[in-house]
């Protein structure tokens, strides 16, 4: 994509806090217009990245507000535009009486964004490192936050990067073998080809198993309890959540809506989800409860489906209860029940053996709900990434091993240097190096006004 700046001659202002009652908040202005509107209002002349006390007035003189003011020249600034800050008193009123000064001056209210969209078609930032800044800010834990500020320092585009530059090495060396066919050497059968390809195979999984990782660091993890009546679904909600969350009683079918948790493991964001319990004769309400609980696991990441441990007969599979390909597993409740061995899963047994009520295997538990989540722990998600992340590094890996197979079965070197290309143009989506207008607009439209 061609980065257009054109449209971004105009000059934008909006508020760069969070809208409220506060000591301190700063209103934000880029664009070309900035200099003489930073006259107008404080009537001196900046030095530029320097703090100074200024007054703030409109076009009329009237005095608005006393307060810091900020100027960053382009292209020396986040926009890569002049820049200017004011830092004022936090009310409603003084702010808007200053964002309606800088309108009058002939600025335009700033769109969702639009800060960040302009420092990306600046190249002042890639796309991933634009992301990163909402992903930061909405960031809802610590394991998250650090994730995003390693997009930002540009970890994850330069994993990317690093990449492109394995699959540039491929192209290059079989094109060769394609422009000069009347050399003796069989380039397609090179040990230096296959070692560049078995590396490239290498940099996909490794950068693929860490987007995983950071994508669910971003948007969290969720998981729906589901099972028969009064197996233990809402008393495993509340040991997971620490709180009595879920009223527990004797009697079958009290759940008859979903409930939302949400917890945080190691650092992971997991939004559990208990349901009404499953069964075949139901009433008018507990039926609307089902159907909301096969809503809910129509979109979770991964169900915990609970058995009781101490009924021989609640032995059902998941099966068709649940959605094809939703990764399952098998709890089976009520261990404290459980004498000697029973406790222990038997051969070939996977299910993980479980007392809601004493919490005896809640530690495997949360290493299973870790594990299906990809989630290795504190210190390994190397980068915040979002799902259009994952699916472009599917694209780009299913064309790559289009070629490798091609190259394997039929020695195609047109068709591997073709799928070596489209592999890379997928690449080139997540960084931004090549993206449409309308996925841009999507992307930025995401962001709060203001950035």
């Amino acid at each position: 994509m061609n980065k257009r700046t054109t449209y971004a001659q105009d000059t934008i202002v909006a508020r760069a806090t969070p809208a409220g009652v506060g000591g301190v908040a700063v209103v934000r202005i880029s664009g070309s217009d900035v200099e003489r509107i930073a006259a107008q209002m404080l009537n001196k002349q900046l030095v530029p990245r320097y703090a100074e006390l200024c007054n703030f007035s409109n076009a009329a003189g009237t005095l608005l507000d006393r307060g810091l003011a900020l100027y960053f020249p382009g292209p020396h600034s986040f926009t890569g535009e002049s820049v200017l800050e004011l830092h004022g008193h936090g009310g409603p009123v003084v702010i808007a009486s200053l964002i309606d000064a800088v309108v009058a001056l002939g600025a335009r209210i700033a769109r969702p964004g639009e800060f960040s969209k302009r420092a990306f078609l600046n190249d002042k930032l890639d796309l991933v490192q634009a992301e990163a800044i909402a992903d930061l800010i909405g960031s809802g834990t610590q394991q998250a936050a650090r994730a995003a500020l390693r997009s930002l320092s540009g970890t994850f585009s330069n994993a990317v990067a690093a990449l492109q530059a394995q699959l540039t090495g491929c192209r290059l060396h079989v094109e060769a073998a394609i422009d000069f066919p009347e050399e003796e050497i069989d380039f397609l059968s090179d040990e230096k080809l296959l070692q560049r390809i078995a590396a490239c195979d290498t940099a996909f999984d490794a950068i693929k198993t860490s987007a995983t990782t950071g994508r669910v660091l971003r948007d969290g993890f969720q998981i729906v309890i589901v099972g028969k009546p009064n197996v233990g679904k809402s008393s495993l909600l509340n040991l997971l959540s620490g709180q009595d969350a879920a009223i527990v009683t004797d009697v079958a079918g009290t759940t008859r809506d979903i409930l939302r948790e949400h917890i945080e493991i190691d650092g992971l964001a997991v939004e559990l989800i208990d349901t009404a319990g499953l069964r075949n004769d139901p009433d008018t309400i507990e039926a609307e409860g089902i159907r909301r609980a096969k809503a809910a696991m129509a979109t979770a990441d991964a169900a915990l489906w609970l058995q009781d441990a101490t009924d021989t007969a609640d032995d059902d599979a998941p099966g068709e209860a649940l959605p094809e390909n939703l990764p399952v597993v098998v709890i089976k409740n009520k261990s404290d029940l459980l004498e000697g061995d029973e406790r222990q899963p038997k051969d070939g047994d996977e299910s993980v053996y479980l007392s809601a009520k004493t919490g005896d295997g809640l530690a495997e538990l949360i290493e299973t709900i870790k594990s299906l989540a990809g989630y290795r722990g504190p210190g390994h998600g190397t980068f915040t990434a979002r799902q259009r992340h994952l699916d472009a590094l599917d694209r780009a890996q299913q064309h790559f091993k289009c070629g490798e197979e091609a190259l394997s079965r039929d020695r195609s070197g047109e068709i591997l240097a073709e799928e070596l290309r489209l592999a890379q143009q997928a690449l080139g989506e997540i960084t931004g190096a090549l993206s449409s207008d309308d996925l841009l607009g999507k992307i930025f439209s995401e962001f709060c006004i203001g950035k």
